[in-house]
């Protein structure tokens, strides 16, 4: 019989966000974080896959994404595809997103930023996601950013701080794309090793 473990749900936050000069601003959504981070986050098990963003135009040029491959030819030519596809919901913020979970979920911020606010360890989250007591009625919301990160208003919401990544460069490097970064974290907390 498969561990039982919390419900984990991913987010990708397109607004508010800071670009290089720390302006707030709205990014694009580009095709391969809709496609790619889908196909992780079904691979790990991850319940739902929300993109968020408040240009409705943005919303619109997912939604027909989607619907080529949910519906269109898209959904013959490529079935796996359209699996992984059918987890994606679109929200213009993220408290729209939180008003679709029956009980808060516990919100996980992620930046590599160095921030003076205490984090959350790898091993930690993760035991708790598989082992809590209380794992079965708990829902984790695993929050991404895009452009040069998450606005403090969102990480300032967020009930825990995951440690950020680290590979092993000389000076320290840490730009991932938010893609290789999902998939890097959802490894780590739901992977099989």
């Amino acid at each position: 019989m498969e561990k039982q473990r919390a419900s984990v749900n991913v987010a990708l936050i397109h607004w508010p966000i800071y670009d290089r000069a720390k302006n707030i601003v709205c990014t694009n959504v580009t095709n391969f974080d809709i496609h790619d981070i889908a196909r992780a986050s079904r691979t790990y098990g991850v319940d739902k896959y929300y993109i968020v963003n408040k240009m409705e135009e943005q919303l619109s040029f997912v939604s027909r994404v989607l619907e080529h491959w949910r519906l269109g030819v898209g959904s013959e030519y490529n079935p796996k595809r359209k699996t992984a596809l059918g987890m994606v919901e679109l929200a213009p913020n993220l408290e729209a997103v939180l008003k679709r979970f029956d009980k808060k979920p516990v919100i996980i911020g992620t930046t590599a930023r160095d921030l003076a606010i205490p984090r959350v360890s790898f091993g930690a989250l993760r035991e708790k996601i598989w082992n809590d007591k209380d794992r079965a009625e708990t829902s984790y919301l695993l929050v991404f950013g895009t452009g040069f990160g998450l606005h403090e208003d969102v990480i300032n919401q967020s009930d825990l701080l995951l440690e950020p990544l680290k590979g092993a460069s000389h000076d320290d490097y840490r730009h991932l794309s938010v893609r290789s970064a999902v998939s890097i974290v959802l490894d780590r907390l739901l992977g099989s090793w």
